[in-house]
């Protein structure tokens, strides 16, 4: 019987955690993946695949492979598209952007640093920690 609604994947994944800590009190050892499944199971479903994908996300995946973007890499304007995406820990994401006209990193007139791709970490909003030296962040996209 599977349960019309099912939590959040958080939830589920802070329920998973706490069953583990229980069962290693206990002295009864169990996987991460052992206790997410049996988790799914009390929630009605068959496993944790189908649990995971029945839950709403708390915060859904922002950034896709394929997306286009737009923003400000070293205070250059740019367009591009993300290459590759992964979801890191605390709500940050790793992405590899690919632009469509390189942008030259280098403020001199006497030479130029053109790069058609950057490898970043950005937030949710889509702003890097990192800043320059006047304290303007590294890269921001905005969704194209």
């Amino acid at each position: 019987m599977t349960q019309t609604t099912t939590p959040a994947v958080s939830t589920m994944k802070q329920q998973a955690r706490r069953l583990r800590a229980a069962m290693q009190e206990a002295g009864t050892p169990l996987s991460h993946s052992a206790a997410l499944e049996t988790v799914a199971r009390q929630h009605g479903h068959r496993d944790w695949n189908t649990a995971s994908a029945a839950a709403r996300w708390d915060n859904p995946p922002r950034w896709q492979i394929g997306q286009a973007v737009r923003g400000r890499y070293l205070n250059q304007p740019f367009t591009g598209r993300i290459k590759s995406v992964s979801e890191g820990i605390g709500g940050f994401w790793r992405l590899t952007l690919h632009f469509d006209t390189p942008v030259d990193v280098v403020t001199s007139q006497h030479f130029s640093n053109l790069r058609s791709q950057v490898r970043c970490t950005v937030n949710g909003q889509g702003t890097t920690t990192e800043k320059t030296s006047d304290g303007t962040p590294h890269l921001t996209l905005f969704a194209a």
